[in-house]
């Protein structure tokens, strides 16, 4: 009887509950794409005519971003894709049970810049195929304006409630431009583009007068914080903001249930206040978790759920879920990260968001194929550059264990004209995913110097804000110039360092009286021991259908910009890795990129891209150093044989390459056993030198055989004294060991 009773209470609560709904506003968007003349906006004939039909997410440049041909060169200005001005607009006509609610529309990333507005009388319109076609009388642009944002990258939300007309149709119209703008961060398309448009998805968020915050940048309007993390107990915090727009006091009551994976209440608390009409008011819960099931990166990412109500005489007025990862970040000098008081290794790699046809607006899927990827690789973190990415991707990082730096696009160059913007959208980045416990520090720049003044006092009022917005959390920045103790460095908890031996600048092995990264390596260890340092960046371009059968010691990126041979990016994995994993030095590190990207204006090459990914722009080629950290980084078995892809052979004698977590592979080339099989640069590095191969079609076969498990790798060459007339040869000498 009990337990009936407790399900007709359920029943009972379930039909009182007035929580927030929201509406997916995805769907058939009017899009125009500019330019526009001012003649036109002037006269609205912008309004009239054809507009095409389209889908949120969307792009106007998911070809000539990524399409464009212009003269090689390290800076290009001549841009052959479209900037500027384009419009959409959506027509919808709100429910009757709606009057009487606040209604928000959430943009979750517009490129770069939108300005949002309203009309209540909006054009007639008629659908034919893919477009839609506008006539009628504009009203004189009877245009309400609604609200704009600054910033490609950032969620923002606006709400419409006082400028909605109820019984017919109302119109969105948004405009959006992605032009260069030295007051909004990235100030430029150099190192990577920004895409225009609509490119994440949209909704309505429909509350009641009295609701947890829905418009405070964007935010869950929730802030979970832990301290005293451990297996025995966790003291949560929670701060909730709560909006009263009833126009009168109203005694509520805040109510948080911390859920399990088995949908088990844990802990709950309840707090009753009284709220005030005037001004937005915080509400302060804490609860302690006793024997907590901590989140433990990829081994058991353990997720509970924070429901938190506002109710009122029994009644529902709002609701908001979270997740909550009790887990404990640490780390330490020279010794390296701690996950629960437990080293835990941060093998990094770096994400642009885009890829090829689509740009930057994406589906689930393709966030989902990119993590697959990543969790391929082996990789324990993840460097989400050089922006805020999306919801989704930090709630699947939450989810798959995968630890993660979160940063701002202040990159690449300074204006002076930026700060604000860079502080706004600090401000959005950390209040838009306090909660996600994947994120272990908040990044504040890469490679921003001079002028020097104004840069270290703009780094050092975003690290203010970062530890004032979150305590709880790491900050990070990043140079480029290997100079630990730059001016402008050390204004945040961590220094990232970006460096590329052998490609920008130095060599990858010491070889002549250039610096390597070896070399380095051991002189920051000796003076800098007492700093947090992360090897931020490092890679090289590999282009697949660029081959040669051995490579040389730096990248050949100013001889010859078009030729990017995959054996040297294999060659530059090698040593780097084969360096960082031996000195304590790098708290973690982070390969640049995990997959090709769009660079219109940079790039080392003729076509618009950045070649130094491990997996192609399209996600369908793993390069050879992909193969190099599965088999460092991952528990699963690997035996690799690299060089796949230069089949065509001109040296009779030649190193084969193989790379193996399951020790000492066996060789074998057209069925003989090779036998001076021998480690290279680490353990999972495995050379045969001098092998001979026979004119025509060779086998070479790479296997092991542990407890039992056969693992073996195959390819085929064909060998021809003839094929060595017709390819280029390695920029510089030879290197030693391997390839």
């Amino acid at each position: 009887m009990k337990n009936l009773t407790s399900l007709i209470l359920l029943f009972i609560g379930l039909q009182i509950v007035n929580a927030r709904e929201i509406v997916n506003f995805n769907s058939n968007w009017s899009f125009k794409k500019g330019p526009f003349t001012t003649a036109e906006i002037n006269y609205n004939s912008i309004f009239k005519g054809d507009w095409q039909l389209i889908q949120v997410p969307h792009t106007w440049n998911a070809t000539d971003m990524q399409t464009n041909q212009v003269t090689p060169g390290f800076y290009s200005t001549n841009e052959r894709f479209y900037v500027g001005d384009s419009y959409y607009r959506k027509s919808f006509t709100p429910k009757v049970n709606w009057k009487g609610k606040r209604i928000f529309i959430k943009f979750e990333g517009v490129g770069a810049n939108a300005e949002v507005y309203m009309n209540n009388s909006p054009l007639k319109s008629t659908q034919n195929k893919n477009k839609v076609s506008y006539q009628g009388d504009v009203n004189n642009g009877n245009y309400n304006f609604v609200g704009r944002h600054q910033g490609g990258y950032s969620a923002f939300v606006l709400e419409l409630t006082g400028m909605l007309k109820f019984d017919q149709e109302n119109e969105i119209l948004v405009k959006a431009n992605n032009e260069e703008n030295p007051a909004i961060i990235p100030v430029n398309h150099v190192l990577f583009p920004v895409y225009g448009g609509i490119y994440r998805p949209v909704s309505l968020i429909v509350t009641d007068p009295i609701n947890i915050a829905v418009n405070d940048f964007a935010s869950a309007g929730i802030f979970i914080s832990q301290k005293n993390v451990s297996k025995k107990s966790a003291d949560i915090h929670l701060k909730v903001k709560v909006d009263n727009k009833s126009a009168q006091t109203n005694n509520i009551e805040i109510f948080t249930s911390i859920i399990d994976h088995n949908n088990k209440t844990v802990k709950s608390i309840s707090t009753p206040y009284t709220l005030s009409p005037q001004g937005r008011q915080e509400i302060i819960q804490d609860i302690k978790v006793n024997n907590p099931h901590l989140w433990n990166g990829l081994e058991d990412p353990y997720l509970y759920k924070v429901v938190t109500q506002i109710k009122q005489n029994n009644q529902v007025l709002d609701e908001v879920t979270q997740p909550l990862g009790i887990r404990k970040f640490e780390l330490k000098a020279n010794e390296g990260f701690f996950l629960n008081d437990k080293k835990y290794p941060l093998y990094g790699v770096t994400r642009h968001q885009d890829r090829w046809g689509k740009g930057s607006a994406l589906s689930n899927e393709d966030h989902d194929e990119d993590l697959a990827i990543i969790k391929e690789i082996g990789a324990t973190s993840i460097r989400l550059a050089h922006y805020q990415q999306s919801d989704y991707f930090y709630s699947k990082c939450d989810s798959l264990g995968l630890i993660i730096w979160a940063e701002i696009p202040f990159v690449n160059q300074v204006t002076t004209l930026e700060e604000n913007n860079a502080l706004q959208q600090l401000k959005e980045l950390i209040r838009q995913n306090y909660n996600h416990p994947s994120i272990y520090t908040w990044g504040l720049h890469n490679d921003v110097y001079t002028p020097n003044n104004y840069t270290t006092e703009l780094t050092t009022k975003l690290n203010d804000l970062a530890k004032t917005e979150d305590p709880y959390r790491y900050t990070v920045q990043v140079n480029g110039y290997n100079t630990v103790d730059h001016p402008v460095n050390n204004n945040a908890d961590i220094q990232g360092i970006n460096h590329y031996f052998g490609w920008y600048n130095g060599e990858v092995e010491n070889l002549s009286d250039k610096e390597d990264v070896e070399t380095w390596a051991n002189d920051i260890s000796k003076k800098f021991k007492d700093y947090k340092i992360i090897f931020s960046e490092y890679g090289a371009e590999a282009k697949p259908e660029d081959q040669v059968e051995v490579a040389g010691n730096y990248g050949n990126q100013w001889s010859d910009p078009a030729f990017f041979p995959e054996e040297f990016a294999t060659k530059f994995h090698i040593v780097h890795w084969a360096t960082i994993e031996k000195h304590p030095i790098f708290l973690g590190s982070y390969v640049w990129n995990t997959f090709d990207f769009a660079t219109p204006i940079t790039r080392l090459n003729v076509n618009p891209r950045n070649f130094k990914g491990l997996v192609s722009f399209d996600r369908k080629i793993k390069k050879d150093p992909f193969y190099w950290y599965k088999a460092n980084w991952s528990k699963e078995p690997v035996v690799y044989l690299t060089q796949r892809r230069m089949v065509n052979r001109g040296n009779e004698f030649t190193t084969v390459t193989i790379f193996s977590n399951q020790g000492t592979p066996t060789l074998t080339v057209n069925g003989k056993k090779i036998e001076n099989v021998k480690n290279g640069y680490n353990k999972i590095h495995f050379v045969a030198e001098n092998v001979q191969l026979q004119k025509g079609e060779n086998i070479i076969i790479a296997e092991t055989n542990l407890n039992g498990k056969t693992i073996s790798d195959k390819i085929i060459w064909n060998y021809d004294s003839k094929y060595k007339t017709s390819q280029k040869e390695a920029t510089t000498k030879d290197i030693h060991v391997g390839l």
